[in-house]
């Protein structure tokens, strides 16, 4: 698939092709992905599965067919995937890289939606195979044409009542395993059917709404995967424990009951659990406290699955903060299995660390391997045996890169940039750039900045001000298709996204003083920021000036507007914000206000009080788009209905956008442009900006939305 755009526009963002993660064949030749479009001419969606050449970086389409996705590597040539049908089933396919025909041959038939499917190969020459998909209490698979009830009432006695965009039902999600073997030249299931490993057990995994493959791993030993305690209320607690189910050919028909890995003074998130090649270690994080969700994960190692209350950890220190002050996400292994190599965020990038397998061996802090510009996605072993890591990256400018690390040379060589580092979409890194100021006490505070791929420094440009989600996030050097600055520098603006008290990367000091403090410390942070641009961007013209944010970058769109900052900016635009704290616990994840607000709302009704946009709503006086759509369950709708109340009600320029099939995120493509025609349209009518409103035609006589 071929694309090049005379200018970065919303359409093209929304249309560009979407890589999935590389995945490298055992020998490191040639590696996997899927890539999915959208055309807003046929109104459809595209889904292919195609093949890396690692050594020339040239791809070939092996299949386009709708509902495929998660290729994984079989053999050097042959592939298992997934195909999920119109009838609500799922197809587990085989097929060849090599053979002139693709058609391959149905696997198995699963009659329920799958997904996160692994496979690992075990010493007698099959294969180990599991995979996700819903269980009903009595731990069948949930078949899609089990019967409706004749009523669609609800009743609950405990929480979670609805999660994300979801109201919850008594089935849950469970990892099912089974045995491939192959004969002569087809591989079929060495067991019939597939066996669910929590059956009989009040566990989920992966943990909703966002786990996935990460959350479990097989091996030959068996499985490891992590669960929320049953005991505690997962909606004020965020405690998660690992579990190992030991399994030795994976046709056991009726598996041991899961086995819990204790972990003495870490109570909170578990996750990214990992085998070592050799089967016997795991490696993994958890955080430490069990009602805070942007806690430090600690990493951890198990050193022999046959010991389970042995787990060790990198870094410890006696005051229990540990003495490595980043937060690790994912974990993979080196091919020997001495060293371990880690992702974390690190001054709005994601980086590759790596450090020695044993904590005691790790008397220096990680070492940073060399990768691509921007932010690590996706870490792979590149071969079999071999040193060197297949990496999958994205940037301010280019959305999928490949390239092959090599931690032995200190080098990183890109193989496939799917917009040739951003020149396809008309951008290059030399409008990425960054600032750092003093915050409201004794820290510094970055911002990442972007300028048009125009840009003359002797020319002003109007500022986009974004404010980031979280709190405890960040805006990173990578590649999005909802908040993408991008979007904002190609229609003039200079872009800057600051990072202030909260924000993630700078550790944990800076995230962690954010407790207590939503409208204060990160207001303060704020306003310097926009100081520090008045006094040293002599190209930014603030009289200018618009503010955006989502989530908590929608509250503080709103505690802005109340306060003397919002009369700096001529227009703003709130993304399914909060306008009152009051309202936190009509929220689903309760211990997110329980840590952030210092307890409950009725042991502690002052601490949300006070950062309460709607304290100030008389001094609101800016012109704002709010949107906010109905299945956003994180902030329910009524926190974007009161705003616009009260700006419509007090007279001041004000719209509203709602999308009612979507959540949190506004996801489905014909929505996202319509968005960005709204966004766009709303800050560029103020801020001055009138040299793409032919564009904007453009994009609004593609979509039909509901105007009154």
């Amino acid at each position: 698939m071929t694309f090049v755009a005379a200018k970065f526009t919303p359409e093209v963002l929304l249309s560009a092709p979407r890589r999935s993660a590389a995945v490298p064949n055992p020998s490191g030749t040639r590696a996997l992905y899927t890539v999915s479009s959208y055309s807003f001419e046929s109104h459809s969606k595209t889904s292919q599965i195609s093949v890396l050449d690692i050594a020339s970086g040239q791809s070939q389409l092996l299949l386009e067919q709708k509902g495929i996705s998660e290729p994984t590597w079989l053999s050097d040539d042959d592939i298992l995937y997934l195909r999920s049908n119109d009838a609500g089933t799922t197809s587990l396919l085989v097929t060849s890289t090599s053979s002139h025909s693709t058609a391959g041959y149905e696997l198995a038939l699963v009659d329920a939606a799958v997904s996160n499917i692994k496979v690992k190969k075990l010493a007698n020459g099959s294969f180990a195979l599991a995979f996700t998909a819903l269980a009903s209490p009595e731990g069948r698979l949930v078949k899609p044409e089990e019967q409706k009830p004749y009523s669609t009432a609800k009743v609950y006695t405990s929480l979670f009542v609805r999660h994300w965009d979801t109201w919850l039902t008594e089935n849950r999600s469970s990892v099912w395993y089974s045995a491939l073997e192959k004969r002569a030249t087809k591989y079929s299931l060495a067991a019939k059917g597939f066996v669910n490993a929590l059956a009989g057990q009040d566990l989920e995994c992966p943990v909703p709404p966002f786990g996935g493959s990460g959350d479990f791993d097989i091996g030959p030993a068996g499985l490891v995967f992590v669960s929320k305690d049953p005991k505690l209320c997962p909606a004020t607690y965020t405690k998660t424990d690992l579990y190992f189910v030991p399994l030795t050919t994976f046709t056991e028909s009726s598996p041991p009951s899961p086995k819990i890995v204790p972990t003495p003074g870490l109570e909170g998130y578990t996750n990214s659990p990992t085998f070592s090649h050799c089967g016997r270690k795991v490696a993994f994080t958890r955080m430490r406290n069990k009602q805070y969700e942007s806690d430090k994960p600690r990493l951890l190692l198990l050193p022999d699955i046959s010991d389970l209350g042995k787990v060790e950890e990198f870094y410890a220190t006696d005051d229990g903060e540990g003495g490595w002050d980043i937060r690790p996400e994912g974990v993979i292994w080196s091919a020997d299995d001495a060293s371990l190599f880690v992702t974390a965020e690190q001054t709005g990038r994601t980086l590759i660390f790596s450090l020695p397998a044993k904590p005691a061996d790790a008397k220096d802090l990680p070492s940073v391997l060399k990768s691509p510009d921007g932010s690590v996605g996706a870490v792979r072993q590149l071969a079999d045996g071999s040193s060197k890591l297949l990496v999958t990256s994205s940037s301010l400018v280019d959305n999928s890169c490949f390239s092959v690390v090599d931690p032995s040379h200190g080098t990183a060589a890109i193989i496939s940039s799917i917009s040739k580092q951003g020149k396809k979409f008309g951008l290059s890194r030399s409008s990425c750039g960054g600032i750092t100021f003093k915050g409201a006490g004794d820290y510094d505070v970055h911002a990442l900045v972007m300028r048009p791929s125009s840009f003359d420094h002797r020319k002003k440009y109007p500022l986009a001000f974004l404010i980031h989600g979280g709190p405890q996030g960040a805006w990173g050097d990578s590649w999005s298709t909802r908040w993408n600055p991008a979007i904002f520098a190609e229609q003039g603006y200079v872009v800057v996204c600051p990072n202030p008290t909260g924000s993630t990367g700078y550790g944990m000091a800076l995230e962690n003083g954010i407790k207590g403090q939503w409208g204060g410390r990160p207001y303060d942070d704020l306003v310097k920021c926009f100081e520090y641009i008045a006094e040293n961007m002599p190209y930014v013209d603030i009289d200018r000036a618009v503010a955006l944010g989502a989530s908590y970058g929608g509250y503080m769109i709103n505690w802005i507007q109340g306060h003397p900052l919002g009369r700096k900016f001529k227009a703003l635009v709130c993304h399914d914000g909060v306008y009152s704290t009051l309202n936190q616990w009509s929220s689903e994840e309760l211990f997110f206000p329980i840590h952030d607000f210092e307890g409950t709302i009725y042991d502690n009704r002052a601490g949300y009080e006070k950062w309460d946009p709607a304290r100030f709503v008389n001094e609101w006086a800016t012109p704002q788009l709010i949107i906010h759509n109905e299945l956003d369950y994180r902030l329910p709708i009524t926190e974007g209905l009161s705003p616009f109340n009260i700006l419509q009600s007090k007279g001041i320029p004000s719209k509203l956008l709602m999308f009612p099939d979507e959540n949190h995120w506004v996801l489905k493509p014909e929505n996202s442009l319509v968005w960005h025609r709204e966004v766009l349209g709303w800050i560029n009518k103020y801020a001055g900006v009138d040299h793409d409103q032919d564009q904007l035609a453009v994009v609004e006589s593609m979509t039909k939305p509901i105007n009154i």
